[in-house]
């Protein structure tokens, strides 16, 4: 199922009540999430890169309109229920990546090939990555 269809219309906040997006579509192309606003449910900043731990990868699993990817591929590891060998697609909350393009600066998919991946030795391997999540109020 597309991220998009099942997070609500809007408008997003965090914590500490900044707005984050109006609609669904600001939420998928002209979001404000960045290293500021995309702070804990305790209101605490995320470390990025820079910073002596990295933890900006966010677990999405979406291409960058909030729909999954096509394809037979998993990038959801399971659609978030397995822990044993899988991957998922990633963006960064610091919208900081290794290159400075538009991908590398995505809360929503930094790359295709970006991804988190556990279990097995294949691939760049990335510990941590945090999930996003909506609440009504």
């Amino acid at each position: 199922m597309n991220a998009r269809d099942r997070i609500g219309s809007g408008p997003w906040r965090n914590v500490k009540g900044d707005v984050i997006a109006s609609n669904v579509e600001e939420l998928h192309t002209g979001n404000r999430l960045t290293k500021a606003t995309a702070v804990t449910e305790k209101g605490e900043m995320v470390s990025g890169r820079g910073d002596s731990v990295n933890m900006h990868d966010i677990l999405t699993g979406s291409m960058p309109d909030g729909r999954a990817a096509a394809g037979a591929q998993d990038t959801t590891c399971g659609n978030w229920t397995r822990s044993g060998e899988g991957s998922a697609l990633v963006g960064h909350h610091d919208r900081v990546g290794l290159r400075d393009d538009e991908p590398a600066r995505s809360s929503e998919l930094v790359a295709p090939d970006a991804r988190l991946r556990h279990g097995g030795a294949q691939g760049h391997r990335r510990r941590g990555g945090l999930l996003y999540c909506f609440a009504a109020n």
